[in-house]
Parts: structure tokens; C-alpha cells; sequence
């Protein structure tokens, strides 16, 4: 997982990727007891948790003819279980960028990443060069954004400057997913930051999970449809992929304008 600087001159000390088993779920550890990622074993291309599950949510702000179209791309692979479902599920072209090669490795021998091909590729690199990297702006339709190191406290790349470069990274009408912990202090913060890059028009939240994940949506130039349209599409979500997109939409809401009020960068 990347450093917690955005100076990118800075690369973190690697930590041990490890695997434990538990009532047919494989989990990835980053040396602790916390979760970094799950498969269930005999449905490897399923998205076990609720949270990761949620950070798919940006399929509601796609038509639906264009649902599967385009690029997505992961900031943090933990054990690949979105990248799994982008490449296989939504047959999208997909980018994965892991800083931790461990990761990667554990990924292909326990949480059956393939290799690449045509239409994967995973990028062993910092997610904050990758970003700034002028050959990777506009050219996504999805980012998704999960970046936590092995203590899983807060996210690792946090501040505007990185936020503004994932707004680069999208291209118009692309969608952004990040995951934050809404019951934790530092929540108002990283979602005030990601406000002022896309504007508070452009930004949503989900409800948080059992275990406190709040996923935030980011759009950029993205106009919502109306309420009938979006449960059209939440019921074809449901149909074609096993997700439940209704329930989402019961949860969705736009972002307090009171978070603005938090700290800037």
C-alpha cells in the first residue's frame, strides 16, 4: 500500500503479505489481524464484503447501455476481489496499481488474480506516481480507491493534491469510489478534501457498513438522472450482476454541505 505522503520521493517500508481461512472465506493480512481482503473460496469471482460490494455503487451514475464500457482502475488491490469482478464479471479493460509486491504475489497464489492479458494489467508501482503520471490522465472511467496500510487507520494518500489527480486520472462523466471510515474523526476531513477537488454537487456518500466502511462517490461532470431512471437501473444492476443496487439507492445520499466546514489540506 502506498505511503502515507504524497511526496512520492518517500516509499514505505514493505510489510509481509499472510492468508487465513475461516467457514470458506480466504482472508489476506498485511501482518495483523486486520482484514485487507476476502474470497470465498468456491465463489472466487463474488464480492464477499459489504463494503467492497459498495464500492461498486458508481454502476447507479452509468447508462445502461454503457454500464461495462470503458477503463477501470484500482488504487489498492488488496486480495484482488474488484479487480476479479471488473476483469471477469463486468469484462471491463482493468488497471490495478499495488505499491506492495507481496501483495501482489499472495493475490495470484491465493486469490486467483490471473495473469495479465489483453484486458488486465496489474502495475506493481506507488498509486500516488501513478496518478501524476501525465500518460494516465483522462484515460479511466472508474477509479476505485481503497488505500489502506497494514494498521488500517486511515487512508494512506489522503490529501487534495492526490484527490485532484485522481480527478485528472477520470475521464469526463467518470466516477470515483473511495473508501473512508465514516465513523472515525478523520471521515469529515477526507470527505471535505474530496468536495472542494470535485465540488459538493458531484459527491455522495453511502450509509456506512456494520464495521463503519463509508464509501464516497466522486463524479466528474456527471448529471444524476431522475428517480425512476435510477431504479431502472439499479433493478438491471441486480439482474445482470447479483448486486444489490436497490438497497444502495435507499442509502445513497448527496454530501453534507456541513463537511466543508473541516479543515482544509
Amino acid at each position: 500500500m502506498p505511503s502515507k505522503k504524497t511526496n512520492t520521493a518517500a516509499e514505505p517500508e514493505m510489510v509481509g503479505a499472510t492468508m487465513s481461512e475461516y467457514d470458506g472465506v480466504r482472508f489476506l493480512h498485511l501482518d495483523s489481524i486486520w482484514i485487507q481482503g476476502a474470497m470465498r473460496i468456491a465463489k472466487p469471482n463474488q464480492l464477499e464484503l459489504e463494503y467492497i460490494q459498495r464500492m461498486m455503487a458508481w454502476l447507479l451514475w452509468r447508462p445502461e447501455e454503457e454500464v461495462t464500457d470503458g477503463h477501470c482502475v484500482q488504487l489498492g488491490l488488496g486480495a484482488a476481489a474488484i479487480t476479479r469482478f471488473t476483469h471477469k464479471v463486468l469484462r471491463m479493460q482493468t488497471t490495478a496499481v499495488e505499491i506492495n509486491p507481496s501483495v501482489i504475489q499472495a493475490c495470484r497464489l491465493w486469490f486467483r488474480l490471473p495473469d495479465d492479458d489483453g484486458k488486465l494489467s496489474v502495475v506493481n508501482q506507488n498509486a500516488a506516481r501513478w496518478v501524476l503520471d501525465a500518460a494516465n490522465r483522462h484515460t479511466a472511467q472508474v477509479l476505485n480507491v481503497d488505500l489502506y496500510d497494514h494498521d488500517a487507520a486511515e487512508p494512506v494518500l489522503d490529501d487534495e493534491p492526490f484527490y485532484a489527480a485522481c480527478r485528472d486520472v477520470l475521464d469526463e462523466g467518470g466516477l470515483m469510489t473511495v473508501n473512508l471510515f465514516g465513523r472515525h474523526a478523520s471521515f469529515q476531513r477526507s470527505a471535505a478534501r474530496i468536495a472542494r477537488v470535485f465540488g459538493l454537487d458531484q459527491v455522495w456518500s453511502l450509509r456506512p457498513t456494520q464495521e463503519g466502511n463509508t464509501v464516497v462517490v466522486a463524479a466528474r461532470h456527471v448529471k444524476v438522472p431522475d428517480r425512476e431512471t435510477l431504479t431502472a437501473r439499479a433493478a438491471n444492476i441486480e439482474s445482470r450482476f447479483g448486486l444489490p443496487a436497490r438497497k444502495w439507492l435507499r442509502m445513497v445520499r448527496p454530501l453534507d454541505p456541513a463537511v466543508l466546514a473541516g479543515p482544509a489540506s
